[in-house]
């Protein structure tokens, strides 16, 4: 008898945790729903600045372009902060290990300079393939804007000239005119960065890591 009522409560309590976790599923939903409409409304507003369809195009595309930079820039530099005794514990110890090697090289110590030498490319290995995971970091608003100019923007398609035409086709869409733009904004923003308030900081981390880089 007791087994029987333990069992129907396991499967109540299994029932509700179930319950819960679709309510938990619908809640999220309905957020992400929400901050995908006024996210929308908000890119779109750049669409249509001038009344002239090719500018307001080419506008909006520049913002939205912009708005990938900074919000890459926004995540990668986060990422470096939260692990940044990480990062400088990797960049010492292939300083140390680099100066090692080399005063084992200046002794004769063919043997240490060696195992050291090894240690210190792998240290560096290791440094290069972080950075540029961070720097990877960088490009993931890309496909998310792309996703969103396929949903707005799908039947858009401008007529190129010759010799473009040969190379790209007869048309393009919106992927055509917004890499570019996208690479236009890094370059801007890149001069921008040491003037911004939050930035700035940003731009003191990765000098730091230069000078660090250089010595």
């Amino acid at each position: 008898m007791h087994k029987k009522h333990d069992k129907v409560w396991a499967n109540l309590s299994f029932c509700n945790n179930r319950v819960n976790v679709i309510s938990m599923i619908n809640y999220i939903q309905k957020i992400l729903d929400i901050f995908i409409y006024h996210a929308d409304s908000f890119l779109i507003l750049f669409y249509r600045i001038t009344g002239s369809s090719l500018l307001d195009f080419f506008i909006g595309t520049c913002v939205l372009a912009f708005i990938c930079v900074v919000i890459g820039e926004i995540s990668v530099s986060l990422a470096l902060r939260f692990n940044k005794r990480y990062v400088d514990a990797m960049k010492d110890e292939m300083n140390t290990k680099e100066r090692l090697s080399m005063e084992a090289y200046r002794t004769g110590d063919k043997d240490s300079y060696k195992a050291l030498n090894k240690e210190a490319t792998d240290a560096w290995g290791k440094h290069f393939f972080t950075m540029v995971a961070y720097s990877a970091g960088i490009l993931w608003p890309i496909p998310v804007a792309f996703g969103w100019l396929q949903y707005r923007f799908q039947e858009v398609a401008f007529p190129l000239a010759f010799p473009l035409s040969v190379v790209f086709g007869k048309t393009v869409g919106y992927t055509f005119t917004f890499i570019p733009l996208y690479i236009f904004c890094r370059i801007v923003f890149k001069y921008m960065r040491p003037r911004l308030p939050y930035f700035r900081g940003v731009q003191k981390l990765l000098d730091e890591y230069d000078v660090k880089a250089s010595s």
